[in-house]
């Protein structure tokens, strides 16, 4: 488990089966995602018995983002498409509505970083994000990730950007 202030991440449980289902369901989101449908809880529950919690075997890994004080789930983030040979992955992460703007994903973030660079020996993470995200894009800028490309139409929706973090 990962540890910084009152945040802890962790590998899935069967108990977060309703968080999942709920978040995967949101079609709210799916606008900035490559979701385009619903997803059964029987196709979460898969997902959750077949992760091993390793990215070498998965190719990819989420973590729970957890208040350490009360124990309540805040989100999820997580590293996939996994390259071991260029050291690289790409970051997803959700954040539940009561945990924006309160300093959590900066938290999250960092956290993720830390691990990916000092633990996984990654040399680069980088995001696909909707430009019409800003809070999103200034979030990972005010960590000293850089943007370093636009992706024209890229979804339905609009325009994303490549924001890009290497090892220090």
């Amino acid at each position: 488990m990962l540890h910084a202030d009152d945040i802890s991440l962790r590998k899935l449980e069967p108990t977060d089966l309703p968080f999942l289902y709920q978040w995967e369901n949101d079609s709210r989101s799916w606008a900035d995602s490559d979701i385009h449908n619903p997803l059964s809880q029987k196709d979460l529950r898969d997902y959750i018995e077949s992760s091993t919690g390793d990215i070498y075997k998965d190719g990819q890994l989420r973590l729970i983002i957890e208040s350490v004080s009360d124990n309540s789930t805040l989100g999820c983030i997580d590293l996939f498409d996994f390259d071991p040979h260029n050291r690289k992955a790409a970051v997803g992460m959700y954040l539940a509505e009561a945990a924006r703007g309160k300093g959590v994903g900066k938290m999250v973030v960092r956290l993720l970083e830390e691990y990916a660079f000092s633990f996984l020996n990654m040399r680069m993470l980088y995001i696909f994000v909707a430009e019409n995200n800003t809070a999103c894009i200034r979030l990972y800028k005010s960590l000293g990730w850089d943007q370093t490309a636009s992706l024209k139409e890229w979804l339905n929706t609009g325009n994303v950007v490549v924001l890009q973090r290497m090892k220090q």
